[in-house]
């Protein structure tokens, strides 16, 4: 009879992303324990050599390679694990602390009671038919006259709000104008710290015939943009890609760097940058 046990490998079962290609490895100890502690995956002088990687039906020990890099400033990291078996699969820093939590992967707890407490005698009412009350009177000393029961008007429904329609961006890249608007800080739950990013207005697609209105969006203050030193007001032209993403808020910032209007679309790898 074969025994598995629950901490090992058992390759069927486990879904492989592995790395496209060359991937970064560690320099030495201490750049394993720099990489971990900002990945908030451990911060003891004894760097974790092992971690869980868990599943709905299981999980398993697994060490980290190394790391991939993406983003305009390469600041943003895809980890590259190890199996037992010598699988490779690239993983979120951010998921994998999550694997490390004992409540991963566990349902809700709910019951059933909840879901039953209405009482059956109730019975939703069409809005639309006017709703009758029938009046019982108990017996009085004196006779009094009886007034016939008014039934209440019935509730007019209120006219839904019509959804602005939505907007059809480029999905390639465009050539843009715009102007700085302000400057915002916004929580990035990977890195558990405030990134900033640019707030920019009447934002254009510039087009041969009529340009498209983007009206607000924002981008990351990439070391590329710093480089401009823009202040509020500033115009600028660049190309670059717009996609839906709705600019989130930081955490415990002051009320200079919250945005008061909603900033729902994004601009990606600004390029060809003019200020003006």
């Amino acid at each position: 009879m074969i025994i598995q046990r629950p901490q090992l490998e058992q390759s069927e079962l486990t879904k492989y992303i592995p790395p496209k290609g060359e991937y970064e490895t560690f320099r030495d100890v201490e750049h394993y324990k720099v990489k971990l502690k900002e990945w908030g995956l451990s911060s003891a002088r004894e760097a974790k050599k092992e971690f869980w990687y868990k599943d709905r039906n299981y999980q398993r020990m697994v060490t980290i390679k190394g790391y991939e890099t993406y983003g305009n400033a390469l600041d943003i990291n895809t980890l590259v694990i190890e199996f037992q078996d010598g699988n490779l699969t690239c993983i979120h820093p951010a998921y994998l602390k999550e694997m490390q939590q004992s409540s991963f992967g566990k349902e809700s707890l709910l019951t059933f009671d909840e879901k039953e407490t209405t009482a059956p005698e109730l019975v939703a009412l069409d809005e639309s038919e006017p709703i009758t009350a029938e009046v019982i009177s108990e017996p009085a000393e004196k006779p009094a006259k009886k007034e016939a029961a008014k039934a209440p008007k019935a509730k007019e429904p209120k006219p839904k709000k019509e959804k602005a329609p939505k907007l059809e961006h480029p999905v390639d890249k465009v050539h843009f104008t715009a102007s700085v608007k302000q400057f915002a800080l916004v929580y990035n739950p990977f890195n558990e710290e405030n990134d900033e990013v640019v707030v920019l207005e009447n934002v254009q697609v510039v087009q041969e015939e009529n340009p498209l209105e983007i009206g607000l969006a924002w981008c990351s203050h990439s070391k590329t943009l710093k480089k401009f030193e823009l202040v509020i007001g500033d115009s600028l032209e660049f190309d670059g890609k717009v996609a839906a993403k709705k600019l989130g808020k930081g955490k415990e910032v002051s009320e200079e760097f919250l945005v008061d209007v909603p900033v729902l679309y994004k601009i990606n790898n600004p390029s060809k940058i003019v200020k003006k």
